[in-house]
């Protein structure tokens, strides 16, 4: 669900949070229009009000695990964390994570890609939110909900930042987890 949808219709933090990041067209490929959150990062306000946002959403819902997809996943998800007091998950790409690791491949919008994630930084029941920038065809949470829900972890939601607005369909993809989006991707036109 897009936050516009539960409860913070009109809020102006939305609009800021969307006119705060960057299209990149033709990146990294032909046909792809990249969002780039890094030009949200650089206003200290409108990152403080996304992590605001999301830190609102979970505090009470008893959430023990935020884990955060590489790399711009980490960004929101660790501040996220020490908000709420929960610990920190990253969920890396193949070869970056020193100890023993599991897996999940998976499909992006233009590639293949795989997640890993530290066997036994989750444990069995621990209450999780998977944090990530953005959400295109559901791909990259749902090889991260395998991951966690391997070691027995709960996913109580999937959030972005951003999703495309078809994003409501992809649920499925999610394994029937709810998806939290706080803004709708922007168009070149919109932004320049």
């Amino acid at each position: 669900m897009f936050a516009a949808e539960n409860g913070l219709k009109g809020d102006p933090r939305l609009q800021a949070i969307s006119e705060a990041i960057r299209v990149i067209p033709h990146f990294p490929k032909p046909g792809i229009m990249f969002q780039d959150i890094t030009t949200l990062l650089l206003n200290h306000k409108v990152f403080k009000d996304t992590v605001d946002i999301f830190v609102d959403r979970y505090k009470d819902m008893d959430i023990s695990v935020v884990a955060g997809i590489e790399a711009r996943g980490f960004m929101f998800g660790s501040s996220i964390a020490l908000a709420i007091g929960a610990k920190f998950v990253p969920l890396r790409k193949p070869g970056k994570l020193p100890g023993k690791v599991i897996s999940e491949a998976y499909e992006l919008e233009y590639g293949k890609d795989c997640l890993e994630m530290h066997i036994g930084a989750v444990q069995k029941g621990e209450r999780t939110v998977v944090i990530d920038d953005l959400v295109a065809t559901g791909g990259t949470l749902s090889a991260a909900i395998k991951l966690l829900e391997s070691m027995e972890a709960e996913v109580v939601e999937c959030a972005c930042v951003i999703g495309l607005p078809n994003v409501k369909g992809r649920q499925s993809r999610l394994n029937g987890k709810p998806l939290y989006v706080l803004v709708e991707p922007r168009e070149l036109e919109d932004c320049c």
